[in-house]
C-alpha cells in the first residue's frame, strides 16, 4: 500500500453530517498512552526519582528515551482570576495576585530538587506554559520564571517556547516583554466571539480586542499564532459558530484548534453553571463541527489530525507532510519525540517508560516541597505491551500509517498475530471508508483522518477492558 500523495494530504474530504453522527462518542485524545486516568497511587516520588536517575547515568531502560536527547518542559500556572464555566482544567480562581509571587518560590524549589536528581545545564528543546492563566503572572514575574528555567536549564538557541494567553490579561506591550523574554509561539484562548455565548460561559472578550492582538505578535514577528475555539458550547448555533469561524479565519492564525466541549458536570464544578437545556443537542453539533471543518479547508488551512488546522506554510503543517509529526501533553508538535519534566501544581511529565503527575491541589504541593520531596503522586510504569500499543497509537495520530515491519523490527513481534483481535475489530471502519488495511500496513484515509481517535480506540487494551467511556470527551 503506498504512503498517501501530498494532494490527498492537503485536500481531504470533509466527512458528511451522517458518518459525523454515527462516529460520535467518548474517547481518549491520546496526548498519551496509556492515557492519564490510567496513572497509579503506587507511582510517587521514590519511582520517579529512579527514572530521572536513569536518564542522567544513561542506564537502558525499556522504551527509555536515554539522557542524551533535549528534554521539554511544561510548567503549570494555575491562577485565574475569574471562572470560566466550560473550563476542566486544574485552576485557582483568585484576584490576589501576590500568589504569583510565592508560586515562583515553591517552582523554585522544584526545579531545584530536580537539579540534585538530573544535574544542572540539562539542555531543553521545547518549553510550555500552561494553565490556568500563565498571563496571571505579571512582567516581573514572567521574568523571574524564565530566569529561574535558564539559570537550571540549557534553553536551546532554537527551542520552542509557547506560552497560553488569555487575551483579556494582555496588552501589545506584554506581548512585546513575552517576545523579548523568548517565547516565539502563543496560544489565544478565543472559545467563541458571539457575546452570547461568551456571557453564557462567563468569558467575555470582545472580537475586536484578539484582531489587534493578533496584529500586534504578527508585527513582533512571534513564529506561530494558534486559536482556540470550542464548539458544542451553550447558545451555540451552526450559525453563531459559522459566524466565528469566518471571524478567525479572516484573522489568518498560523494555527487553530477546534475543541469538542465535553460536559462533565459531575466531574468539573464550574460547569454546573452551565444550564444542559441551552447546550446543542446531537444534530446541531455535528452541523457546526461539518460546516466548521468545511469552511477552513475552504480558507486555505490543512487538517493536520483531530480537531487542529493549520496553514500550508506553518511548520506544523510541513511536519505532517514530511511525516515528521508528533504528539505530547501539549497536543501535535514538530518537536521529535522526548522526555519531558512537568513542574508545577497537577503538571504532567513522561520519563523513559514512565509517566507522573504532581499533586493536584497547591497545599498538598507545597507540604511535599516543604518536606524535601518532589511533589509526584501518581503515575505509571509502562509494561512492553503498554510501549508496543503506545508505537502503534502514535504512528496512527501522527503519520496516519502503521507499517508491521516496524513495529515488528521495534518490538520483536508478529503484528497480525499480536494484534488478531484488533485487526478483526477495524474492518467496520475499513467498511466505512476510514481505513485501508492490506498485508504491510494500515493507512489511514484522508477521510480516516478526521476519525483518528476511533481508530486508535480500537488498539487501546485499557479502554477495550472497561468500556467506560463517559469520562471522555465527545469524538465529534
Amino acid at each position: 500500500m503506498p504512503p498517501p500523495t501530498l494532494t490527498d494530504m492537503l485536500e481531504p474530504a470533509a466527512p458528511s453530517e451522517e458518518l459525523l453522527s454515527r462516529l460520535d462518542a467518548g474517547g481518549p485524545r491520546y496526548t498519551s498512552y496509556p492515557t492519564a486516568d490510567r496513572f497509579v497511587e503506587a507511582f510517587g516520588p521514590a519511582q520517579y526519582r529512579q527514572a530521572l536517575g536513569q536518564r542522567r547515568s544513561g542506564a537502558p531502560a525499556a522504551g527509555a528515551v536515554g539522557g542524551g536527547t533535549p528534554l521539554s518542559i511544561y510548567v503549570h500556572i494555575p491562577f485565574c482570576e475569574s471562572v470560566c464555566y466550560y473550563c476542566a482544567c486544574n485552576k485557582v480562581i483568585t484576584r490576589q495576585h501576590r500568589r504569583g509571587t510565592e508560586y515562583l518560590e515553591w517552582l523554585g524549589r522544584e526545579v531545584a530538587l530536580h537539579q540534585d536528581v538530573i544535574g544542572s545545564r540539562q539542555r531543553v528543546s521545547q518549553l510550555h506554559l500552561g494553565g490556568g492563566t500563565p498571563t496571571f503572572l505579571d512582567d516581573t514575574e514572567l521574568s523571574q520564571l524564565m530566569a529561574l528555567l535558564r539559570g537550571a536549564f540549557d534553553l536551546q538557541p532554537q527551542a520552542e517556547c509557547s506560552i497560553e494567553v488569555d487575551p483579556r490579561t494582555v496588552s501589545a506591550s506584554r506581548l512585546a516583554h513575552l517576545k523579548a523574554l523568548g517565547f516565539n509561539r502563543l496560544s489565544f484562548g478565543v472559545q467563541d466571539f458571539d457575546p452570547e455565548v461568551q456571557h453564557a460561559v462567563h468569558r467575555v472578550q470582545p472580537a475586536e480586542q484578539v484582531e489587534a492582538l493578533i496584529a500586534s505578535a504578527r508585527a513582533l514577528g512571534f513564529d506561530s499564532i494558534n486559536v482556540d475555539l470550542i464548539h458544542g458550547l451553550p447558545k451555540q448555533t451552526p450559525a453563531s459558530l459559522a459566524r466565528t469561524v469566518e471571524q478567525v479565519a479572516r484573522l489568518r492564525p498560523d494555527r487553530v484548534a477546534l475543541y469538542s466541549y465535553a460536559h462533565l458536570p459531575q466531574r468539573f464544578k464550574p460547569q454546573r453553571r452551565i444550564h444542559a437545556a441551552d447546550l446543542p443537542g446531537t444534530a446541531q453539533r455535528v452541523t457546526m463541527l461539518s460546516n466548521a471543518i468545511a469552511a477552513f479547508l475552504a480558507h486555505g488551512y490543512d487538517y493536520i489530525g483531530m480537531d487542529h488546522f493549520a496553514l500550508p506554510g506553518d511548520a506544523l503543517a510541513a511536519a505532517k507532510r514530511q511525516g515528521r509529526l508528533h504528539r505530547n501533553f501539549q497536543g501535535y508538535s514538530t518537536q521529535p519525540d522526548c522526555d519531558l519534566i512537568g513542574l508545577g501544581v497537577s503538571a504532567i511529565g513522561r520519563i523513559g517508560a514512565t509517566y507522573s503527575q504532581n499533586a493536584k491541589t497547591l497545599p498538598e504541593y507545597q507540604d511535599a516541597l516543604r518536606s524535601g520531596e518532589l511533589p509526584v503522586v501518581r503515575g505509571l510504569v509502562l509494561t512492553r505491551d503498554d510501549v508496543v500499543r503506545r508505537s502503534v497509537i502514535m504512528a496512527l495520530m501522527c503519520q496516519g500509517r502503521v507499517v508491521f515491519e516496524s513495529i515488528e523490527l521495534a518490538h520483536l513481534l508478529d503484528f497480525r498475530r499480536y494484534f488478531e483481535a484488533e485487526l478483526r475489530r477495524l474492518q467496520p471502519l475499513a467498511g466505512q471508508g476510514l481505513i485501508e488495511i492490506d498485508d504491510d500496513a494500515i493507512q489511514l484515509t484522508p477521510l480516516g483522518w478526521y476519525f483518528v481517535r476511533a481508530v486508535a480506540m480500537v488498539f487501546d487494551r485499557h479502554l477495550q477492558a472497561d468500556r467506560d467511556r463517559e469520562r471522555y470527551s465527545r469524538l465529534i
